[in-house]
């Protein structure tokens, strides 16, 4: 129901290799993690002395075509949420792959179908289709779009790279009343480290990511902008059960009119994964410091800045039953202006160690304004 080379791209041995466990135990992860099988079995015979060969028998059963997912759940930044997915996860012998997800919260509702076709090693690269309708609260910005994107993903080396074309019509809604809509036709390039799976292990104590992409006029779009975003993670063993996290994040925008930029392709800070302290995209620019006019009611709201910077300080230890303590000190914000003050916090976490996840609670203090109160923060990480 496969065919045969796809099947074989997803070995990770060939006959004649050395004989090794470790390519046998990443050959039944990679045939499990296709999802075109289920009950993977790969075992290995008695090893012929006088060949020196060990024959390998590969036996699996054919796993059902469809998979339906209901999930309902909480996060401090999102409030409550619900998603529906539908994967079609053998829509033709060639392996392609389709999913229909709805998403719903109170800061983001969206509806995405993609289709999947794998190229080269298929359990790491792909060409993939996506169609969506998002509708998202960013800071005091509600931005809503069409996007029609391509993407194809790549292996190489530790990284894997996306070359990506998006096609997106936005419509963002400021605070003061005033709406504007932009067709954008957006090129990009992203590299990320290489997630934990059955090629680099399931844990992981470094993740790193960036991205270039930009919208040129010349190509139509109504804006003419060029952006770079990154982020990073890592975890350093300190001595014995102690360890430092340091966590960090840079945007920056080249724009000629930054009033003319839909807030999806903006800066905002705070939450749960930023400047722990703050509400989710609470920390950007009001519009009194850009081009739009003042809000009606007079309040300053944030409306997404032009550069971004985040970093942040752990120092975690462990403790028994696969929990961690953690002391932190995150500072960052959004903003236009290069001289503008940096806001900060600090606060206290407790961890509880998964086999491919660290789940933490924590609770935050702001320190550079100091009418705020704490606030309490849930978060997931694959860095451990």
């Amino acid at each position: 129901f496969i065919e045969h080379d796809l099947v074989m791209r997803l070995v990770r041995f060939r006959t004649g290799a050395v004989f090794s466990n470790d390519r046998l135990r990443s050959t039944q992860f990679a045939l499990e993690d296709s999802n075109y099988f289920s009950a993977v079995r790969v075992v290995p015979g008695r090893r012929d002395p006088e060949t020196l060969t060990v024959p390998v028998t590969i036996d699996a059963d054919r796993n059902r075509r469809d998979r339906y997912t209901v999930s309902l759940g909480y996060g401090t930044d999102t409030e409550i949420r619900g998603r529906f997915a539908w994967d079609n996860r053998r829509v033709n012998s060639r392996g392609h792959r389709s999913r229909i997800e709805l998403t719903g919260s109170a800061v983001l509702q969206e509806a995405i179908a993609r289709y999947v076709i794998p190229v080269g090693d298929p359990a790491l690269e792909k060409l993939e289709f996506s169609a969506g309708y998002i509708n998202e609260e960013l800071g005091d910005v509600d931005s809503e779009r069409i996007e029609l994107t391509a993407g194809l993903t790549q292996a190489m080396g530790q990284w894997q790279r996306v070359l990506f074309a998006r096609l997106q019509d936005e419509r963002s809604s400021y605070p003061d009343g005033t709406r504007t809509e932009d067709l954008l036709l957006i090129p990009g390039i992203s590299y990320a480290s290489m997630p934990p799976n059955f090629l680099t292990g399931w844990v992981r104590d470094a993740a790193y990511y960036v991205e270039v992409s930009g919208s040129p006029e010349t190509l139509g779009s109504d804006a003419s902008y060029l952006r770079f975003y990154g982020r990073a993670e890592r975890v350093w063993p300190i001595s014995g059960p102690w360890y430092v996290r340091l966590r960090g994040e840079f945007g920056t925008s080249w724009v000629n009119d930054f009033s003319e930029l839909p807030a999806s392709q903006r800066f905002f800070a705070g939450g749960d994964r930023s400047v722990r302290g703050f509400a989710l995209d609470e920390l950007s620019p009001p519009p009194d410091q850009m081009t739009l006019p003042t809000p009606i009611d007079g309040s300053n709201k944030g409306v997404g800045g032009e550069h971004k910077v985040v970093g942040s300080i752990e120092i975690e230890r462990d403790l028994p039953r696969n929990f961690r303590i953690a002391a932190f000190y995150d500072t960052g914000n959004a903003f236009n202006d290069w001289s503008t003050p940096l806001e900060y916090s600090v606060g206290i976490g407790v961890r509880w160690r998964l086999p491919m996840l660290l789940i933490g609670i924590d609770v935050a203090q702001a320190l550079s304004e100091s009418d705020r109160r704490p606030r309490l923060h849930l978060n997931i990480t694959q860095v451990l």
